[in-house]
Protein backbone atom coordinates (compact mmCIF):
# COMPACT_ATOMS: atom_id res chain seq x y z
CA UNK A 1 0.00 0.00 0.00
CA UNK A 2 1.30 3.65 -1.26
CA UNK A 3 2.03 6.04 1.72
CA UNK A 4 3.05 9.86 0.96
CA UNK A 5 4.85 11.93 3.25
CA UNK A 6 3.18 15.02 3.94
CA UNK A 7 4.38 18.42 5.06
CA UNK A 8 8.11 18.41 3.41
CA UNK A 9 8.92 18.58 -0.16
CA UNK A 10 6.66 19.71 -2.88
CA UNK A 11 4.30 16.98 -4.28
CA UNK A 12 3.91 16.50 -7.94
CA UNK A 13 1.20 15.69 -10.11
CA UNK A 14 1.40 12.02 -9.73
CA UNK A 15 1.24 12.24 -6.13
CA UNK A 16 -0.96 14.51 -5.73
CA UNK A 17 -3.57 12.30 -8.07
CA UNK A 18 -2.37 9.10 -6.23
CA UNK A 19 -3.66 11.02 -2.69
CA UNK A 20 -7.29 11.49 -4.28
CA UNK A 21 -7.40 7.38 -4.83
CA UNK A 22 -9.07 4.60 -2.14
CA UNK A 23 -6.35 2.84 -0.38
CA UNK A 24 -3.73 5.64 -0.50
CA UNK A 25 -2.23 6.66 2.85
CA UNK A 26 -0.41 9.54 4.10
CA UNK A 27 1.81 9.98 7.13
CA UNK A 28 3.42 13.22 8.29
CA UNK A 29 7.00 13.49 7.26
CA UNK A 30 9.82 13.49 10.98
CA UNK A 31 11.04 17.32 9.81
CA UNK A 32 7.64 18.84 9.23
CA UNK A 33 6.54 16.86 12.93
CA UNK A 34 9.33 18.95 14.49
CA UNK A 35 8.14 22.28 12.86
CA UNK A 36 4.35 21.63 13.70
CA UNK A 37 5.27 21.28 17.23
CA UNK A 38 7.75 24.23 17.17
CA UNK A 39 4.42 26.43 15.44
CA UNK A 40 2.64 25.47 18.17
CA UNK A 41 4.65 26.34 20.99
CA UNK A 42 5.13 29.68 19.34
CA UNK A 43 1.09 29.98 19.68
CA UNK A 44 1.15 28.71 23.54
CA UNK A 45 3.67 31.07 24.47
CA UNK A 46 1.47 33.97 23.08
CA UNK A 47 -1.48 32.85 24.55
CA UNK A 48 0.15 32.47 27.69
CA UNK A 49 1.74 35.91 27.52
CA UNK A 50 -1.71 37.74 26.72
CA UNK A 51 -0.91 38.67 23.52
CA UNK A 52 -4.48 39.48 21.11
CA UNK A 53 -3.95 37.33 18.03
CA UNK A 54 -6.51 37.19 15.58
CA UNK A 55 -9.05 33.88 15.25
CA UNK A 56 -6.74 32.68 18.33
CA UNK A 57 -8.63 35.22 21.04
CA UNK A 58 -10.40 37.31 19.07
CA UNK A 59 -13.64 36.50 17.08
CA UNK A 60 -13.91 36.37 13.08
CA UNK A 61 -14.16 38.40 10.10
CA UNK A 62 -16.50 41.87 11.26
CA UNK A 63 -15.89 40.76 14.97
CA UNK A 64 -12.19 40.26 14.73
CA UNK A 65 -12.45 43.42 17.43
CA UNK A 66 -13.76 41.38 20.24
CA UNK A 67 -11.64 39.56 22.47
CA UNK A 68 -12.56 36.39 24.30
CA UNK A 69 -11.49 35.44 27.30
CA UNK A 70 -9.36 32.70 27.96
CA UNK A 71 -11.23 30.27 29.74
CA UNK A 72 -13.73 30.25 26.24
CA UNK A 73 -10.69 29.56 23.68
CA UNK A 74 -11.51 26.08 22.91
CA UNK A 75 -15.24 27.02 22.34
CA UNK A 76 -14.39 29.56 19.84
CA UNK A 77 -12.69 26.82 18.03
CA UNK A 78 -15.46 24.21 18.04
CA UNK A 79 -18.08 27.54 17.41
CA UNK A 80 -16.58 28.69 14.04
CA UNK A 81 -16.28 24.73 12.67
CA UNK A 82 -19.77 24.38 13.54
CA UNK A 83 -21.16 27.79 12.43
CA UNK A 84 -19.43 27.47 9.22
CA UNK A 85 -20.56 24.27 8.32
CA UNK A 86 -22.99 26.18 6.31
CA UNK A 87 -22.58 24.60 2.75
CA UNK A 88 -25.39 23.27 0.12
CA UNK A 89 -25.56 21.55 -3.05
CA UNK A 90 -24.80 17.84 -3.99
CA UNK A 91 -21.19 16.66 -2.70
CA UNK A 92 -18.25 16.28 -4.10
CA UNK A 93 -16.97 13.61 -5.78
CA UNK A 94 -15.43 11.20 -3.30
CA UNK A 95 -11.83 11.50 -5.03
CA UNK A 96 -12.41 15.43 -5.02
CA UNK A 97 -13.04 15.22 -1.40
CA UNK A 98 -10.25 12.77 -0.50
CA UNK A 99 -7.59 15.00 -2.01
CA UNK A 100 -9.05 18.36 -0.50
CA UNK A 101 -8.65 16.37 2.75
CA UNK A 102 -4.73 15.45 1.95
CA UNK A 103 -3.81 19.15 1.00
CA UNK A 104 -5.15 21.02 4.13
CA UNK A 105 -3.49 18.11 5.78
CA UNK A 106 -0.36 18.60 3.94
CA UNK A 107 -0.20 22.44 4.29
CA UNK A 108 -0.99 22.20 8.06
CA UNK A 109 2.13 20.00 8.29
CA UNK A 110 4.35 22.67 6.50
CA UNK A 111 4.53 24.03 10.06
CA UNK A 112 3.17 27.40 10.10
CA UNK A 113 -0.29 27.26 11.35
CA UNK A 114 0.12 26.44 14.86
CA UNK A 115 -2.09 23.44 15.41
CA UNK A 116 -0.78 20.48 17.74
CA UNK A 117 0.23 17.28 16.14
CA UNK A 118 -2.62 15.52 17.45
CA UNK A 119 -4.81 17.39 15.93
CA UNK A 120 -3.04 16.01 11.92
CA UNK A 121 -2.92 12.41 13.84
CA UNK A 122 -6.60 12.77 13.90
CA UNK A 123 -6.87 13.51 10.62
CA UNK A 124 -4.35 11.39 8.89
CA UNK A 125 -6.84 8.22 11.28
CA UNK A 126 -9.63 9.46 8.58
CA UNK A 127 -7.62 9.70 5.56
CA UNK A 128 -6.16 6.58 5.50
CA UNK A 129 -9.09 4.41 6.66
CA UNK A 130 -10.38 5.84 3.50
CA UNK A 131 -13.34 7.89 5.91
CA UNK A 132 -13.92 10.94 3.59
CA UNK A 133 -15.92 13.90 4.82
CA UNK A 134 -18.90 14.38 2.55
CA UNK A 135 -18.25 17.93 1.56
CA UNK A 136 -21.19 20.18 0.01
CA UNK A 137 -19.92 21.65 -3.56
CA UNK A 138 -21.64 24.58 -3.61
CA UNK A 139 -21.27 27.78 -0.70
CA UNK A 140 -17.89 29.04 -1.08
CA UNK A 141 -16.57 32.58 -2.24
CA UNK A 142 -12.88 31.60 -2.29
CA UNK A 143 -11.54 34.22 0.15
CA UNK A 144 -10.89 33.47 3.80
CA UNK A 145 -10.75 30.37 2.31
CA UNK A 146 -13.09 27.82 1.58
CA UNK A 147 -14.88 28.05 4.93
CA UNK A 148 -18.01 26.69 4.56
CA UNK A 149 -16.74 23.18 2.50
CA UNK A 150 -13.67 23.11 4.61
CA UNK A 151 -15.78 23.36 8.00
CA UNK A 152 -17.78 20.57 6.74
CA UNK A 153 -14.06 18.48 5.74
CA UNK A 154 -12.90 19.31 9.39
CA UNK A 155 -16.17 18.25 11.50
CA UNK A 156 -16.07 14.57 11.68
CA UNK A 157 -12.89 15.43 13.51
CA UNK A 158 -15.01 16.75 16.75
CA UNK A 159 -17.56 13.87 16.05
CA UNK A 160 -19.60 15.76 13.96
CA UNK A 161 -20.55 15.96 10.32
CA UNK A 162 -20.77 12.96 7.56
CA UNK A 163 -18.20 10.86 6.54
CA UNK A 164 -18.27 8.49 3.30
CA UNK A 165 -17.64 5.12 4.12
CA UNK A 166 -17.28 3.20 0.58
CA UNK A 167 -20.64 3.81 -1.04
CA UNK A 168 -22.58 4.39 2.59
CA UNK A 169 -22.50 7.76 4.49
CA UNK A 170 -21.79 6.90 8.39
CA UNK A 171 -21.59 10.49 11.09
CA UNK A 172 -18.18 11.82 11.51
CA UNK A 173 -18.81 10.12 15.77
CA UNK A 174 -19.03 6.70 13.80
CA UNK A 175 -16.21 7.25 11.42
CA UNK A 176 -14.11 8.12 14.48
CA UNK A 177 -15.34 4.91 16.39
CA UNK A 178 -14.69 3.02 13.55
CA UNK A 179 -11.03 4.27 13.80
CA UNK A 180 -10.88 3.84 17.73
CA UNK A 181 -10.73 7.64 18.26
CA UNK A 182 -12.76 9.81 20.44
CA UNK A 183 -13.51 13.58 19.23
CA UNK A 184 -10.90 16.04 19.60
CA UNK A 185 -11.43 18.79 21.88
CA UNK A 186 -9.81 21.67 19.66
CA UNK A 187 -6.97 24.12 20.93
CA UNK A 188 -6.24 27.76 20.26
CA UNK A 189 -6.02 28.48 16.79
CA UNK A 190 -7.11 24.98 15.93
CA UNK A 191 -10.75 25.71 14.22
CA UNK A 192 -9.69 28.31 12.33
CA UNK A 193 -6.49 26.28 10.83
CA UNK A 194 -9.11 23.70 9.49
CA UNK A 195 -10.91 26.27 7.63
CA UNK A 196 -8.39 29.01 6.20
CA UNK A 197 -7.85 27.82 2.77
CA UNK A 198 -7.94 27.10 -0.93
CA UNK A 199 -7.72 23.55 -0.81
CA UNK A 200 -11.78 22.72 -2.27
CA UNK A 201 -10.75 24.50 -5.27
CA UNK A 202 -7.22 23.85 -5.42
CA UNK A 203 -8.68 19.50 -5.48
CA UNK A 204 -11.58 20.26 -7.51
CA UNK A 205 -9.20 22.02 -10.47
CA UNK A 206 -6.25 19.69 -9.74
CA UNK A 207 -8.38 16.84 -10.82
CA UNK A 208 -9.95 18.26 -13.66
CA UNK A 209 -6.59 19.36 -14.82
CA UNK A 210 -4.81 15.73 -14.72
CA UNK A 211 -8.39 14.92 -17.09
CA UNK A 212 -7.30 17.79 -19.43
CA UNK A 213 -3.84 16.51 -19.78
CA UNK A 214 -5.57 13.48 -21.19
CA UNK A 215 -8.45 15.47 -23.10
CA UNK A 216 -5.28 17.36 -25.07
CA UNK A 217 -3.15 14.68 -26.47
CA UNK A 218 -6.68 12.80 -27.22
CA UNK A 219 -8.12 15.71 -29.29
CA UNK A 220 -4.14 15.46 -30.67
CA UNK A 221 -5.20 11.80 -31.76
CA UNK A 222 -8.35 12.31 -32.52
CA UNK A 223 -7.16 14.93 -34.73
CA UNK A 224 -4.76 12.88 -36.23
CA UNK A 225 -7.23 10.00 -36.93
CA UNK A 226 -9.76 12.44 -38.82
CA UNK A 227 -6.79 13.96 -41.19
CA UNK A 228 -6.71 10.24 -42.61
CA UNK A 229 -10.54 9.80 -42.43
CA UNK A 230 -10.66 13.02 -44.65
CA UNK A 231 -7.73 12.53 -46.24
CA UNK A 232 -6.16 16.04 -45.56
CA UNK A 233 -2.61 17.13 -45.59
CA UNK A 234 -0.07 16.80 -43.19
CA UNK A 235 2.11 19.80 -45.03
CA UNK A 236 0.87 22.36 -42.17
CA UNK A 237 2.40 20.24 -39.61
CA UNK A 238 5.65 20.35 -41.34
CA UNK A 239 8.11 21.65 -38.20
CA UNK A 240 9.24 24.23 -40.26
CA UNK A 241 6.24 25.91 -40.29
CA UNK A 242 5.83 26.03 -36.26
CA UNK A 243 9.38 27.01 -35.78
CA UNK A 244 8.79 30.54 -37.30
CA UNK A 245 6.22 30.91 -34.69
CA UNK A 246 7.40 29.17 -31.64
CA UNK A 247 5.23 28.67 -29.06
CA UNK A 248 5.13 25.94 -27.25
CA UNK A 249 2.23 24.00 -27.26
CA UNK A 250 1.79 24.65 -31.16
CA UNK A 251 5.65 22.89 -31.78
CA UNK A 252 4.13 20.07 -29.44
CA UNK A 253 1.09 19.26 -31.14
CA UNK A 254 2.78 19.85 -34.80
CA UNK A 255 4.96 17.11 -33.57
CA UNK A 256 2.33 15.28 -31.99
CA UNK A 257 0.47 15.17 -34.85
CA UNK A 258 3.69 14.09 -37.37
CA UNK A 259 4.21 11.36 -35.35
CA UNK A 260 0.95 9.70 -35.23
CA UNK A 261 1.01 9.95 -38.96
CA UNK A 262 4.31 8.81 -39.31
CA UNK A 263 4.16 5.76 -41.60
CA UNK A 264 0.56 6.16 -43.30
CA UNK A 265 -0.27 4.89 -46.46
CA UNK A 266 -3.06 7.19 -46.58
CA UNK A 267 -1.08 10.80 -46.47
CA UNK A 268 1.25 9.28 -49.05
CA UNK A 269 -1.85 7.91 -51.16
CA UNK A 270 -2.76 11.78 -52.25
CA UNK A 271 -0.17 13.58 -51.51
CA UNK A 272 0.08 14.77 -54.55
CA UNK A 273 -3.76 15.89 -54.84
CA UNK A 274 -5.50 18.74 -56.31
CA UNK A 275 -6.97 19.94 -52.82
CA UNK A 276 -5.32 23.03 -52.17
CA UNK A 277 -6.29 23.72 -48.66
CA UNK A 278 -7.80 22.21 -46.01
CA UNK A 279 -10.29 23.86 -43.16
CA UNK A 280 -9.07 25.37 -40.28
CA UNK A 281 -10.13 22.71 -37.69
CA UNK A 282 -7.59 20.59 -39.28
CA UNK A 283 -4.89 23.23 -40.81
CA UNK A 284 -4.78 25.06 -37.76
CA UNK A 285 -5.29 22.23 -34.56
CA UNK A 286 -1.66 22.65 -34.05
CA UNK A 287 -2.23 26.67 -33.82
CA UNK A 288 -5.91 26.01 -31.80
CA UNK A 289 -5.17 22.62 -29.57
CA UNK A 290 -1.64 24.47 -28.57
CA UNK A 291 -2.87 27.55 -27.31
CA UNK A 292 -5.13 25.40 -25.23
CA UNK A 293 -2.15 23.35 -24.15
CA UNK A 294 -0.30 26.80 -23.18
CA UNK A 295 -3.25 27.40 -21.20
CA UNK A 296 -3.36 24.14 -19.41
CA UNK A 297 0.66 24.59 -18.13
CA UNK A 298 -0.13 27.66 -17.10
CA UNK A 299 -2.82 26.63 -14.86
CA UNK A 300 -0.86 23.52 -13.86
CA UNK A 301 1.88 25.15 -12.38
CA UNK A 302 -0.16 27.29 -10.41
CA UNK A 303 -1.83 25.14 -9.15
CA UNK A 304 0.96 22.75 -8.11
CA UNK A 305 2.52 25.90 -6.47
CA UNK A 306 -0.96 26.28 -3.91
CA UNK A 307 -1.29 22.74 -3.05
CA UNK A 308 2.20 22.84 -1.76
CA UNK A 309 1.94 26.62 -0.45
CA UNK A 310 1.15 27.47 3.09
CA UNK A 311 -2.82 29.31 2.62
CA UNK A 312 -3.09 29.56 6.51
CA UNK A 313 -4.28 32.74 8.22
CA UNK A 314 -2.90 34.06 10.81
CA UNK A 315 0.87 32.60 10.04
CA UNK A 316 2.97 31.40 12.79
CA UNK A 317 6.64 32.00 12.10
CA UNK A 318 9.62 30.63 13.84
CA UNK A 319 10.60 33.19 16.45
CA UNK A 320 7.61 33.93 18.02
CA UNK A 321 5.61 36.36 15.05
CA UNK A 322 2.16 35.68 14.58
CA UNK A 323 1.18 37.60 11.54
CA UNK A 324 -1.80 38.31 9.67
CA UNK A 325 -2.17 38.50 6.19
CA UNK A 326 -4.05 37.12 3.30
CA UNK A 327 -2.77 33.78 1.77
CA UNK A 328 -6.30 32.43 1.81
CA UNK A 329 -7.40 34.60 -1.09
CA UNK A 330 -8.21 32.22 -3.96
CA UNK A 331 -7.54 34.93 -6.62
CA UNK A 332 -4.43 33.02 -8.20
CA UNK A 333 -6.32 29.61 -8.67
CA UNK A 334 -9.24 30.93 -9.70
CA UNK A 335 -7.68 33.09 -12.89
CA UNK A 336 -5.79 30.58 -13.64
CA UNK A 337 -8.84 27.79 -13.55
CA UNK A 338 -10.78 30.16 -15.71
CA UNK A 339 -8.07 29.76 -18.02
CA UNK A 340 -8.16 26.36 -17.71
CA UNK A 341 -11.70 26.10 -19.00
CA UNK A 342 -11.78 28.38 -21.78
CA UNK A 343 -8.87 26.28 -22.92
CA UNK A 344 -10.82 23.15 -22.53
CA UNK A 345 -13.63 24.60 -24.04
CA UNK A 346 -11.80 25.29 -27.60
CA UNK A 347 -10.69 22.08 -27.90
CA UNK A 348 -14.34 21.24 -27.45
CA UNK A 349 -15.09 23.69 -29.91
CA UNK A 350 -12.79 22.55 -32.56
CA UNK A 351 -13.50 18.94 -32.28
CA UNK A 352 -16.95 19.60 -33.08
CA UNK A 353 -15.95 21.22 -36.22
CA UNK A 354 -13.95 18.46 -37.23
CA UNK A 355 -17.44 16.13 -36.18
CA UNK A 356 -19.09 18.20 -38.87
CA UNK A 357 -16.17 17.59 -41.73
CA UNK A 358 -16.71 13.89 -41.48
CA UNK A 359 -20.34 13.43 -41.33
CA UNK A 360 -21.12 16.27 -43.72
CA UNK A 361 -21.21 14.50 -47.52
CA UNK A 362 -20.93 17.84 -49.35
CA UNK A 363 -17.26 18.30 -47.18
CA UNK A 364 -15.94 14.52 -46.39
CA UNK A 365 -16.30 12.65 -49.51
CA UNK A 366 -17.53 10.22 -47.27
CA UNK A 367 -21.56 8.83 -47.26
CA UNK A 368 -23.59 10.70 -45.22
CA UNK A 369 -23.33 10.85 -41.64
CA UNK A 370 -20.83 8.30 -41.63
CA UNK A 371 -24.02 5.66 -42.49
CA UNK A 372 -23.56 2.38 -44.40
CA UNK A 373 -26.99 2.52 -45.73
CA UNK A 374 -27.58 6.24 -45.51
CA UNK A 375 -31.96 7.09 -45.66
CA UNK A 376 -32.64 3.61 -43.89
CA UNK A 377 -30.26 4.43 -41.49
CA UNK A 378 -28.97 7.95 -39.55
CA UNK A 379 -25.42 6.69 -38.90
CA UNK A 380 -23.50 9.43 -36.68
CA UNK A 381 -26.29 12.56 -37.50
CA UNK A 382 -27.41 13.08 -33.78
CA UNK A 383 -23.79 12.33 -31.80
CA UNK A 384 -22.93 15.12 -34.36
CA UNK A 385 -26.16 17.25 -32.48
CA UNK A 386 -24.72 15.74 -28.97
CA UNK A 387 -21.33 17.49 -29.62
CA UNK A 388 -22.78 20.81 -30.50
CA UNK A 389 -24.66 20.92 -27.66
CA UNK A 390 -21.95 20.39 -25.30
CA UNK A 391 -19.85 22.85 -27.02
CA UNK A 392 -22.84 25.20 -26.51
CA UNK A 393 -22.65 24.36 -22.67
CA UNK A 394 -18.91 24.89 -22.24
CA UNK A 395 -19.13 28.54 -23.50
CA UNK A 396 -21.49 29.15 -20.79
CA UNK A 397 -19.83 27.75 -18.17
CA UNK A 398 -16.25 28.98 -19.58
CA UNK A 399 -17.78 32.67 -18.42
CA UNK A 400 -14.96 33.52 -15.94
CA UNK A 401 -16.19 33.47 -12.53
CA UNK A 402 -12.64 35.10 -11.25
CA UNK A 403 -13.67 38.33 -12.72
CA UNK A 404 -17.38 38.37 -10.05
CA UNK A 405 -17.02 39.29 -6.19
CA UNK A 406 -19.47 39.87 -3.80
CA UNK A 407 -18.27 41.57 -0.71
CA UNK A 408 -19.35 39.46 2.27
CA UNK A 409 -18.88 39.51 6.58
CA UNK A 410 -19.97 42.94 6.22
CA UNK A 411 -17.79 44.44 4.11
CA UNK A 412 -14.39 42.84 5.95
CA UNK A 413 -14.13 40.58 3.24
CA UNK A 414 -14.70 42.74 0.03
CA UNK A 415 -13.28 41.57 -2.58
CA UNK A 416 -13.94 37.61 -2.84
CA UNK A 417 -12.33 35.11 -6.40
CA UNK A 418 -15.45 32.64 -6.46
CA UNK A 419 -12.32 29.87 -6.90
CA UNK A 420 -14.44 26.89 -6.15
CA UNK A 421 -17.00 28.34 -8.77
CA UNK A 422 -14.03 28.85 -10.89
CA UNK A 423 -12.94 25.08 -10.91
CA UNK A 424 -16.25 22.99 -10.49
CA UNK A 425 -16.79 25.20 -14.16
CA UNK A 426 -13.44 23.81 -15.15
CA UNK A 427 -14.46 20.29 -14.02
CA UNK A 428 -17.50 20.11 -15.85
CA UNK A 429 -16.16 21.81 -18.93
CA UNK A 430 -13.59 19.05 -19.16
CA UNK A 431 -16.08 16.25 -18.70
CA UNK A 432 -18.14 17.54 -21.62
CA UNK A 433 -14.47 17.99 -23.87
CA UNK A 434 -13.70 14.30 -22.89
CA UNK A 435 -17.08 13.79 -24.34
CA UNK A 436 -16.81 15.44 -27.60
CA UNK A 437 -13.42 14.19 -28.56
CA UNK A 438 -14.72 10.58 -27.88
CA UNK A 439 -17.90 11.57 -30.18
CA UNK A 440 -15.02 12.61 -32.65
CA UNK A 441 -13.09 8.83 -32.19
CA UNK A 442 -16.14 7.27 -32.91
CA UNK A 443 -16.69 9.38 -36.08
CA UNK A 444 -13.38 9.49 -37.42
CA UNK A 445 -12.39 5.49 -36.86
CA UNK A 446 -15.74 5.17 -38.64
CA UNK A 447 -14.74 7.15 -41.36
CA UNK A 448 -11.41 5.22 -41.82
CA UNK A 449 -13.70 2.32 -41.72
CA UNK A 450 -15.59 3.54 -44.82
CA UNK A 451 -12.27 4.84 -46.69
CA UNK A 452 -9.89 2.71 -49.11
CA UNK A 453 -7.63 0.28 -47.57
CA UNK A 454 -5.17 1.92 -46.72
CA UNK A 455 -2.73 1.50 -43.34
CA UNK A 456 -2.75 5.02 -41.22
CA UNK A 457 -0.03 5.95 -39.87
CA UNK A 458 1.49 3.99 -36.35
CA UNK A 459 -0.43 6.25 -33.98
CA UNK A 460 -3.63 6.54 -35.71
CA UNK A 461 -3.59 2.40 -36.10
CA UNK A 462 -3.02 2.26 -32.25
CA UNK A 463 -5.14 4.30 -31.48
CA UNK A 464 -7.92 3.04 -33.91
CA UNK A 465 -7.19 -0.35 -32.59
CA UNK A 466 -7.38 0.75 -28.74
CA UNK A 467 -10.96 2.12 -29.49
CA UNK A 468 -11.78 -0.81 -31.85
CA UNK A 469 -11.20 -3.38 -28.72
CA UNK A 470 -13.86 -1.78 -27.00
CA UNK A 471 -16.30 -0.08 -29.36
CA UNK A 472 -17.03 -2.29 -32.80
CA UNK A 473 -17.61 -0.20 -35.40
CA UNK A 474 -21.05 0.76 -36.70
CA UNK A 475 -22.60 -1.81 -39.30
CA UNK A 476 -26.01 -0.50 -38.82
CA UNK A 477 -27.98 1.72 -36.35
CA UNK A 478 -27.92 0.65 -32.90
CA UNK A 479 -28.33 2.02 -29.65
CA UNK A 480 -25.18 4.12 -29.80
CA UNK A 481 -25.13 6.19 -26.08
CA UNK A 482 -23.04 2.99 -25.03
CA UNK A 483 -20.53 4.05 -27.72
CA UNK A 484 -20.76 7.43 -26.93
CA UNK A 485 -20.22 6.09 -22.87
CA UNK A 486 -17.52 4.03 -23.76
CA UNK A 487 -15.25 5.98 -26.12
CA UNK A 488 -15.01 9.47 -23.25
CA UNK A 489 -13.72 6.38 -20.82
CA UNK A 490 -11.09 5.37 -23.10
CA UNK A 491 -10.17 9.40 -22.85
CA UNK A 492 -10.23 9.59 -19.41
CA UNK A 493 -8.79 7.05 -18.35
CA UNK A 494 -5.57 7.24 -20.30
CA UNK A 495 -6.43 4.11 -22.78
CA UNK A 496 -6.40 6.00 -25.90
CA UNK A 497 -3.67 8.01 -25.14
CA UNK A 498 -1.08 4.79 -24.28
CA UNK A 499 -2.03 2.94 -26.57
CA UNK A 500 -1.24 5.86 -28.86
CA UNK A 501 2.50 6.35 -26.70
CA UNK A 502 2.73 3.07 -27.26
CA UNK A 503 3.62 3.25 -31.04
CA UNK A 504 5.23 6.48 -31.15
CA UNK A 505 7.24 7.64 -28.09
CA UNK A 506 5.35 10.05 -25.48
CA UNK A 507 2.71 12.86 -26.97
CA UNK A 508 4.01 16.29 -25.66
CA UNK A 509 1.56 18.82 -23.98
Amino acid sequence: MTTIALGDRPLDLSELFALSRRGVRAAIAPAAQARVTASRSVVESAVARGATMYGINTGFGKLAGVRIADENLAQLQRNILLSHATGVGDPLQQEQSKLAFALRIHNLALGFSGVRLELLEQALALFCADLIPVIPSQGSVGASGDLAPLSHMALPLIGFGEVHDGDRVISGADALRRVGRSPIQLAEKEGLALINGTQIMTAVGLLALHDAVRIVKSADIACAITVEALRGSERPFQARVHEVRAHEGQKATAANLRALLSGSEVMKSHANCGKVQDAYSLRCSPQVHGASKDGIRFALSVLLTEANSVTDNPLVFPGGDVVSGGNFHGQPVSQALDFAGIALATIANISERRIEQLVNPDISGLPPFLARNPGLESGFMIPQVVAASLASENKTLAHPASVDTVPTSANREDHVSMGVTAARHAAMIARNTAKVIGIELLCACQGLDLGEPLSPGRGVAAAYRALRARVAGLEGDRYLAPDLRVAEEVVLDGSLVAAAEAAVGELAL
